[in-house]
């Protein structure tokens, strides 16, 4: 299991990406892929086709998302930490996520970068 950590700035206010990442239709547009989601602690979600699956842990709007994203069978739960920190470009979003089966882990990271962080950045470019 492994862990991962890294910050990244996104071009909107903390309030706007709050939302992006946790209501459905901002979600949809973002993504370009139907989406699944209660964003209440205990909530599920599933986006990109299933490919991420999880339950809300925790929610601080405009500041911080707790979930826990379903691996299959694993000892340990895998839980992402968002926090979302104002910037002077928009927002500094700290990815956290622990507990990462080893066999998952490059797909995992690569994944971050891109279609999800870049996925967001392009959509709040286009609408500049």
């Amino acid at each position: 299991m492994k862990d991962f950590k890294k910050y990244y700035t996104i071009p909107a206010s903390p309030e706007e990406l709050y939302r992006a990442l946790t209501t459905e239709i901002t979600i949809r547009l973002w993504t370009g892929d139907l989406v699944e989601i209660n964003p209440v602690p205990g909530g599920e979600f599933s986006m990109w086709d299933g490919a991420i699956e999880g339950k809300f842990l925790e929610l601080e709007p405009f500041s911080k998302i707790v979930q826990e994203w379903y691996f299959g069978e694993q000892d340990e739960p895998s839980i992402v930490t968002l926090k979302l920190h104002e910037h002077k470009k928009g927002t500094s979003l700290e990815v956290r996520q622990t507990n990462i089966p080893d066999e998952a882990f490059d797909d995992i990271t690569d994944g971050w970068d891109d279609p999800y962080i870049s996925s967001l950045v392009e959509f709040y470019e286009e609408e500049d």
